[in-house]
Parts: structure tokens; sequence; C-alpha cells
């Protein structure tokens, strides 16, 4: 009956993964590492949350880890952060930042442009102190600088890419995939992609992107997933969640979309399920911002619903709460966007022990991810009443949505905690460390 609602669906294995018990080892110090990203908390910009702590875990493995950033300037309630910090065996530094209409396009490509040159400034000036450089796709011309310090200085670099650019913004139709720029940026990617030590993508279907594009750099690319914390992000029951209690959410079944409504995120089937569902004890929570959020409330209040609720980002230490407030958690990503863009929220999601329901393509790497840990469904874009088939299912047998969860969670125990993810990183990094001295010693024993 389920595999209507939930094709590829097998709930005979739901048992079968078990959480993990492996601990990160506490190692003496390796090398030097700089990460440059221009998000980093106390902004709330997911990248920036994620980076510090992969950049945590990795200081635990023994790595000597600096980060470069930038002031709050996407997702913030606080104005500034210290220029300068250590916190958790990483050292933090922070450049000034520009905050132009960091909503709109055009402010943050220029933000994204002024926080750039202030990393090539920071390269020229600590030039010959880091062994490896590990740089983001946030924004996305920034790994660059690697190539910059390498074509100057000889540092390695691994580019870490969590968006593909131009290929997000033709996709979005704001510019013509025939233009100018589009096949100048497409250029410099390869440049930069063939002259780095590493390249780590986020799916499967990403790295089939950035093979087709660029052939060259097959072997040096690394498929490493975003990840979560399950021994901060805990199942907790709606009744006992002072979030759920604080927003009226404990006795409607509750639908659950947490984080970015932005362009490459597809909410129109959300909306359309929300609207089926109108009259029936089943409420749509969406939290967060995003350049489609105001559109869904505006469409919201055109269609007359009652069963949506919107909320503001939360502050990271709620997170575990406003996670755990639902029954159902939902994914999304825009038709065109698949192997461009990767949700990170899902990982969360996992570990809440919740359910998930993805829209996403047919060949979207969600389908194999839900379907191997047996956690949820997932629905082609426009499907809303498929969507709306398993909102129902699971609203009736709840005990189907907490197995689901609870297999959710062993998957990601299994596969996505900070310390089996950190370990993938730090071999990606070392082996690059390694391969360098050993260039370097074998020119020295030539001259």
């Amino acid at each position: 009956m389920l595999e209507q609602y939930a094709p590829g669906l097998n709930l005979e294995n739901f048992k079968i993964l078990q959480p993990s018990n492996e601990k990160t080892s506490e190692l003496q110090p390796t090398f030097n590492l700089s990460i440059f990203t221009q998000f980093y908390p106390p902004d709330y910009a997911a990248t920036g949350q994620l980076i510090e702590e992969l950049a945590t875990q990795l200081g635990r493995l023994g790595i000597h880890v600096q980060v470069f950033t930038g002031q709050p300037g996407y997702a913030f309630r606080k104005d500034s952060a210290p220029a300068k910090e250590r916190l958790n065996r990483v050292s933090v530094q922070r450049s000034r930042t520009s905050r132009l209409c960091p909503a709109r396009i055009r402010g943050k490509a220029i933000n994204g442009l002024l926080f750039f040159l202030r990393c090539v400034l920071h390269v020229f000036k600590n030039s010959g102190k880091k062994d490896i450089l590990l740089l983001t796709s946030a924004p996305p011309f920034l790994p660059i600088v690697g190539y910059i310090a390498k074509l100057f200085f000889g540092t390695p670099y691994i580019c870490l890419l969590y968006d593909l650019y131009p290929d997000v913004a033709v996709e979005l139709n704001l510019v013509s995939s025939k233009n100018w720029l589009v096949k100048a940026w497409d250029w410099i990617n390869k440049q930069v992609w063939k002259k780095a030590d590493g390249l780590i993508v986020l799916s499967s279907t990403m790295k089939e992107r950035v093979q087709t594009k660029c052939p060259e750099v097959s072997d040096k690319i690394s498929i490493i997933h975003n990840w979560a914390n399950p021994n901060w992000i805990v199942p907790i029951a709606k009744q006992k969640n002072w979030f759920a209690l604080k927003y009226d959410l404990v006795k409607k079944f509750t639908v659950l979309y947490s984080g970015n409504m932005g362009r490459c995120h597809e909410m129109d089937t959300i909306l359309e399920a929300a609207f089926q569902l109108q009259n029936e004890p089943i409420q749509f929570v969406f939290i967060g911002g995003g350049a489609k959020r105001q559109i869904c409330i505006e469409q919201v209040k055109k269609l007359g619903l009652t069963n949506c609720q919107f909320l503001p980002y939360q502050d990271k230490q709620d997170l575990p709460y406003s996670l755990t407030a639902c029954d159902l958690s939902l994914v999304s990503i825009s038709s065109g966007m698949e192997g461009i863009v990767a949700p990170s929220k899902l990982y969360g999601i996992l570990a809440a022990g919740r359910p998930v329901a993805a829209i996403c393509e047919s060949n979207s790497y969600l389908r194999s991810l839900l379907s191997e840990a047996n956690c949820g469904a997932a629905f082609s874009n426009g499907d809303a009443d498929g969507l709306v088939m398993f909102i129902r299912r699971l609203a009736n047998e709840r005990y189907l949505a907490e197995q689901m969860g609870d297999a959710g969670r062993r998957y990601l125990q299994s596969n996505f905690t900070p310390e089996i993810i950190a370990k993938q990183y730090s071999k990606v990094l070392s082996t690059a460390v390694e391969l360098q001295k050993s260039k370097a010693e074998a020119k020295s024993k030539l001259c």
C-alpha cells in the first residue's frame, strides 16, 4: 500500500542501519589550513554554520585551522563580531563586509566581489604561512583566490563547491548561456579547477555536472556530503517541545519547511499541497527567509489559507527545537537545479528523527538517498497530488512517520556525522599536503 505513496520504500530495511560508535580521536598537529568563506557565525547562513562545525572538527583532528571570513552580512541579528578571535581551536579573522542590499542579486554580487578582493590581499599579506587552502564557493568566484595563491606562492588549494556558477544564473534565466560573461566564467572555472589539488562536491549529480564541464578534473573530484550533529539535534516529542508549544504546533499534524526560500527552491508545489489540505487538521510552517519568502506569504493571503504560518530565521541554539516541532519536513529543489545546488537542510531533518518529503527531479540524488535510508519519499516538481497523498498517509498512520524518522536518524548516524565527514575532509586535505611535500622534496633533490 505504501509503495503507492513512497515508490521504492522498503519497510523491511527500517532497522538494518545502526548508528556508528566511531569517535573522533585526538591527533597531534599535522598541517596549517586556511579556510576562506564569506559567511560564518554569528551569520545565520547555512554554509557559514557548516564551515564552523567543520573547522572545529578538523581542529580536533590536530589540524591548525584559521578561518578568514567577513562580518555578518547575510542573515544576522548581531551587526558585528570580533575582528579576531579563537574559538574551539580555530582562529577566526574577520574582514570588514559591505551590506549593500544583501537580499538583491546586485547587492550580493558587489558584496561578494569586495570580500574576494580582501581575500586576495590577505593571501599576499600572509604568503607562506599556510600549508593548504580550502575555498568555498561563497561567493562563487572565491576559488580564484586559490588559483592566485598557487600561481604566486605555490600553495595547494581545495575547492569546496556548494553551488555551481554561472549555471545557477543561467537556470534562473538571469543571463543567457551564450552571454560572453557566462563563457568567460566557465573558462575561468576550468582553469581554477585544473590548477586545484582537489574538488569537493556535495552530491553525485553535482560531480556529473563538473565532469561534463571539465573532464580533465574527474580524478580529483571527491563527493563529501554535508552533515548534522545527532548529539546536538535529537528527537523531541512535540508535547515536550517548547517551540511547538509556543507556536501551537502540537495538536495538528505539522509539515515543516525550514531554511532558505530562495530562487533555487521549489515552493509552488508546497503551496498547492497546502491549498488542497486547507480543510484538514494539517498545518504548514515555514521558517527562514529568502527571495521567495514574501512571494509565498502573498500567495497564501491571496488563496485565503489559514493553515500556513511563517516564522523568521531562528537562533542556532533553537534549531534542535524548531526542527523537531513537526511531524514531517520538506526539502525542495527547483526544476533545472539538480546538480547545481544541494540542500543542506536535509541532514538536520535526519538528525531530528523526522520523515522527509523531497520535491526534486527524477534524476536527483535525493531519491536514491531517501530510498536507501527508508526515511521518506520524493515527488516530481509540480506533483502536489502525490505530496498530498503522502502527507495524508503519514497523518493517519503516525507510527509510519515515526519509523521513517527513526530510520533516517540511524542512517545519518552511520554516514553523515561531523566526525565521519571531518575525516573525509582530512583525508582529501592531507593527501594534497603530502603530495605537495613530495613534489618539493623531489625538486630540491634535483637542485
